[in-house]
């Protein structure tokens, strides 16, 4: 039988799956570190990193370990039953991030949902909404999955065309805009305020310094939670801990996954003190995987590799690097280059017919994975394990390509 061709399983994932995804057109069967390996055997720079959920690098050693050896000793029990993992983590966990309280779940929709439930339920229970009557803010150009709920917030015709009906109960208010979340939280049926740190499927879109901070303290006035989805900007990824850190406040839920596995299996947690968590009684809400001893496991080893291996730290470092080197990129197609530790993003203007899509191409042919998002914006975001002879490295091949439009 010969051999197959990158062509060969472009095609049967053609053939056999849905067509919810547009790929680039590489097919990758390894990853070490910041590298994935096609089955041609070249080799990339992994600058997309899973949408920032392996941040600790592929295949961590540690992370893969701790995966195989829960593996071979119980892998899911469900919540039905008590087992030996789940209050360890959960005592890792939120102690980590300094919460009362987790809900664990497996995907980063699932933490919204989870989320959006116990906004209402404290609204219900707390606030004195009456029944059905709560409303949560949530911004234009938001990314928070793509389940029903989810999209009936969001902006993005692709997102909910053809979807609906849509779940009410949203206000949709412009990002960054400080004086139309005053105007809606006047409302006193508005239970909760939901938003990304940096918008980042969006495009790297970070918003004013203060506007956070600002957006918190108004939330705090009108007696509402203050919501922060860090599934993409959490764990290291923007140079702290958590984004939120950067202006240094505490949000009344927080909202993570993706890289708190680094990669290795679906987790997603979410964080909050006893008076809104306890809102939720059994049977109200759960998962039959939320807090597998797998996961459970996997995520301690991932939260530890982000501390011992000074990732927060390094993410710093080699972000400012990587933005002063590509501002000083000589290329018409550069629009504005964006970004917090190592979340960035290039804004593409198009040249010649030529867009973000092709400089994605050019950049995959040069060695180095990144993809276009919303057209026009190529989001960079490399594990956060590299150094920066690396980070250099694939630097110059992001100049090369860019080269080949002058």
């Amino acid at each position: 039988m010969s051999k197959m061709t990158s062509k060969d399983y472009m095609d049967r994932e053609d053939k056999y799956g849905a067509h919810n995804y547009h790929p680039l057109p590489v097919v990758l069967e390894k990853g070490e570190g910041i590298f994935l390996y096609g089955v041609d055997g070249k080799r990339y720079y992994d600058f997309l990193s899973a949408y920032s959920a392996v941040n600790q690098g592929h295949c961590h050693p540690r992370i893969v370990k701790a995966l195989c050896d829960q593996a071979q000793t119980l892998t899911l029990t469900s919540r039905a039953f008590y087992n030996n993992v789940l209050g360890e983590y959960e005592e890792y966990v939120t102690k980590y991030f300094g919460y009362d309280k987790v809900l664990p779940m497996n995907t980063g929709a699932e933490a919204d949902e989870t989320a959006l439930k116990l906004c209402r339920k404290w609204a219900y229970m707390k606030k004195g909404v009456k029944e059905d009557q709560a409303k949560i803010i949530v911004c234009e150009n938001n990314f928070h999955g793509r389940t029903i709920t989810v999209v009936s917030m969001s902006t993005d015709p692709d997102s909910y065309g053809g979807f609906g009906p849509f779940t009410p109960g949203f206000i949709k208010i412009p990002y960054n805009d400080l004086a139309a979340l005053e105007k809606e939280l006047k409302d006193p049926n508005v239970a909760g305020f939901l938003v990304e740190p940096i918008q980042g499927e969006a495009g790297v879109f970070v918003p004013d310094e203060g506007y956070l901070k600002k957006a918190f303290d108004l939330c705090k006035k009108n007696n509402v939670l203050f919501i922060a989805d860090e599934v993409q900007t959490g764990i290291a990824r923007t140079g702290k801990m958590l984004a939120c850190d950067h202006e240094g406040i505490r949000p009344d839920i927080i909202i993570l996954g993706k890289a708190i596995s680094g990669g290795v299996f679906p987790v997603s947690a979410v964080l909050a003190d006893n008076d809104i968590m306890l809102c939720i009684k059994p049977g109200e809400h759960g998962s039959t995987f939320g807090g597998n001893p797998i996961a459970c496991r996997v995520a301690i080893a991932a939260l530890e590799v982000i501390k011992d291996e000074k990732l927060v730290e390094n993410a710093e470092k080699m972000g400012k690097i990587f933005r002063d080197e590509i501002r000083n990129i000589k290329s018409d197609m550069i629009e504005l280059v964006r970004g917090k530790g190592l979340l960035n993003a290039i804004v593409i203007r198009n040249k010649n017919g030529k867009t973000a899509w092709d400089v994605c191409l050019a950049m995959a042919e040069k060695g180095l994975l990144a993809k276009p998002t919303h057209g026009n914006i190529i989001r960079f975001a490399p594990p956060l394990v590299i150094n920066e002879a690396q980070l250099k490295d694939a630097i110059s091949k992001i100049k090369e390509a860019f080269k080949l439009f002058e």
